[in-house]
């Protein structure tokens, strides 16, 4: 009897990755996970100890994640996390916001079931990260969580916006999520964006505004010894307006 080609699909046996596929994949968790920052040299000494991966395929790895953006070269300290200075962080999130809260105001309370449904699912995708205990995956998921967000607006040059602020956007979650640890494990991450699910369920166009103002995601930024480079006077100047509202915040919780 001849076998459909479905059930022949079916049971085809896929190659085993490759060490460089392997090598990348956990070369990329530790950058989304910020366990490897934005500046940080990518040492193939340490890392080949740390992977338990040869150079060659370690190499390779690096080549992929340059490709993608995450590793640049640079003429005296080699390969390195793509750096961020405190002006590209300041331009991130100033855009960030206010691309999230415009596409808010355009799609909160939304006129599309199909769209609060993406919300749903993309938060559901990182919950099940959080449970599973991998901080690079929730990184990712919560970014597709906020792009579902911004896709209530069913503005596509909006979200066209958003979708190319991904990397550097990931970045700043990965750094975001070790400067949070302490005080917030993965399931907590995921608690906090449950309140923002919950807020676009019920409609309420200026909780989310709110709620978003106090996200926490700019945790990063509030340690004094945090030191980024190239700053300029407007960054320096919303940094400080961003500590003063997360101490203005802090004061009223605290009450």
């Amino acid at each position: 009897m001849p076998i459909h080609s479905s059930t022949a699909s079916d049971r085809r046996i896929e190659p085993p990755p490759s060490m460089s596929h392997l090598a990348a994949v956990a070369l990329r968790s530790m950058i989304l996970a910020g366990e490897l920052r934005p500046g940080d040299r990518v040492v193939e000494n340490q890392l080949t100890e740390t992977l338990g991966v040869s150079k060659p395929p370690l190499r390779e790895a690096m080549r992929v994640l340059e490709q993608e953006g995450l590793i640049v070269r640079t003429p005296r300290r080699g390969a390195v996390v793509t750096p961020l200075t405190l002006h590209d962080v300041y331009e991130i999130f100033t855009l960030r916001h206010s691309l999230e809260r415009l596409a808010i105001d355009l799609g909160v309370p939304s006129r599309s079931p199909a769209r609060v449904a993406r919300c749903r699912d993309a938060y559901a995708a990182l919950a099940r990260a959080a449970e599973d205990g991998d901080a690079a995956a929730v990184t990712e998921r919560g970014f597709e969580f906020h792009l579902a967000v911004v896709g209530l607006a069913g503005h596509r040059r909006i979200e066209d916006a958003y979708r190319a602020l991904a990397l550097q956007l990931q970045l700043c979650m990965g750094m975001n999520r070790q400067a949070r640890r302490s005080r917030e494990t993965l399931l907590g991450d995921a608690l906090r964006h449950r309140r923002i699910l919950e807020l676009i369920e019920g409609g309420d166009t200026e909780g989310l505004r709110r709620e978003l103002v106090h996200h926490g995601d700019k945790t990063f930024l509030l340690d004094a010894d945090n030191n980024f480079p190239g700053g300029s006077p407007e960054s320096l100047a919303w940094l400080e307006s961003v500590r003063r509202l997360a101490e203005a915040h802090d004061g009223t919780t605290a009450g």
